[in-house]
Order: structure tokens, then C-alpha cells, then sequence
């Protein structure tokens, strides 16, 4: 797929699409939901991919584990879109000028007690990335021929907190790319396909 197909087939995100849902059912939280955005960086160029990150292992929440740059939206974030390319910033110094922004996704809810928000964003090829020592082990893209594929995904089942929980995983050589971060995957790569 190449970039003006991409471009194409995102032409038409909305600034407030619906939800998507989520794995991670409001059943497994109680309590309010603390909102949040992530960036859904595609990077173009001969070869898509979907930039992802993997968390340090020392952290509080979510340690180790791979996602994508983002965090809760503060009170000074004018909107969703601000709060991710904050958090990217923050995470992978990557330059808000260098986003193009292509509209959101739907919001993902957690079983961990967040209101996911995916703001999706064009970056050029060739960009440097400098992860947070604090926050950020790696930085990698997923190709986008994966992606696409409708038989990467699969679904994994597992108890826990007195439920059982289902959610998707994608394959990967080296990661584990499982929860929130493979569900909005699932759902980008159903976008695109469809759209064909």
C-alpha cells in the first residue's frame, strides 16, 4: 500500500467518530474513567509502517509493555490531539511540526480505567527518534503489510480480576503487542481494508 492509497482510505476520519469499544470491558473498572490519547503515527515512505513504542520495564503502569506514544490529556491540553503530540514529544522527541494530523479514531476504553482517544498522524520517512530513558526502551515499526493482513490478528482469552477476558494479539519477532495498543491496530487495519 502505498502513500496516496493511504492518504486515500484516511480521507474520511471524522474529528469525533464513535466508539470502538474495547477488550478491556467497563466491567473490569469501577469508577470514572481518566481520559487519554495516544498518536497513531503511520510513517510513509516505499515501505508503510505503524510506529510503535515498547515502556521501560521500571514503570509504575503498563511496564514493558508495547503502545503507542501517549497519556492522559492535563487540563492544559486544548484537545486530544494536542495531549498526543505532547506525550510523543515527551516520549520519542518527536516534532509536533512533523505530524500531519489525518483525523481520530474511535474511543478505546480500558479495563485499566481509561477513555483512549487515537489521533492518527502522517510522519516522513527517515525521522530520528530519542526515547526517554525514563519512559521509552524502543522504538520500532510494524509493517503495514502485517497490518493489512486479516489473518495476523488472533484472538487470546485469559482470567482475570474474576472475568474472563479476550483481547487481540498480533504476531511479532520480538514484541508481545497485546490490549489497548492491538486492539486500535484491529481497528486501523479493518479501516483500511474495508475501504479497498
Amino acid at each position: 500500500m502505498n502513500e496516496a492509497i493511504l492518504r486515500a482510505r484516511l480521507a474520511g476520519l471524522s474529528a469525533t467518530p464513535p466508539p470502538m469499544g474495547g477488550d478491556d470491558a467497563r466491567a473490569f473498572h469501577e469508577g470514572p474513567l481518566v481520559s487519554a490519547a495516544v498518536l497513531v503515527p503511520i510513517v510513509l515512505g516505499p515501505s508503510p509502517g505503524v510506529l510503535l513504542t515498547k515502556r521501560t520495564a521500571h514503570l509504575n503502569k503498563h511496564a514493558g509493555q508495547v503502545s503507542f506514544p501517549g497519556g492522559r490529556i492535563d487540563p492544559d491540553d486544548p484537545h486530544a490531539e494536542a495531549a498526543a503530540l505532547r506525550e510523543a514529544a515527551e516520549e520519542i522527541a518527536l516534532n509536533p511540526a512533523d505530524v500531519e494530523l489525518a483525523g481520530r479514531l474511535g474511543e478505546y476504553v480500558t479495563g485499566t480505567g481509561y477513555a483512549i482517544t487515537p489521533v492518527v498522524g502522517f510522519l516522513p520517512a527517515g525521522l530520528v527518534f530519542t526515547p526517554s530513558p525514563h519512559e521509552v526502551e524502543e522504538v520500532f515499526e510494524f509493517p503495514m503489510t502485517v497490518l493489512l493482513d486479516p489473518a495476523a490478528p488472533r484472538r487470546q482469552r485469559r482470567y482475570e480480576r474474576g472475568h474472563w477476558r479476550e483481547f487481540w494479539v498480533w504476531p511479532h519477532d520480538q514484541h508481545f503487542i497485546w490490549g489497548a495498543t492491538a486492539g486500535i491496530l484491529v481497528h486501523l487495519a479493518t479501516l483500511l481494508r474495508t475501504t479497498e
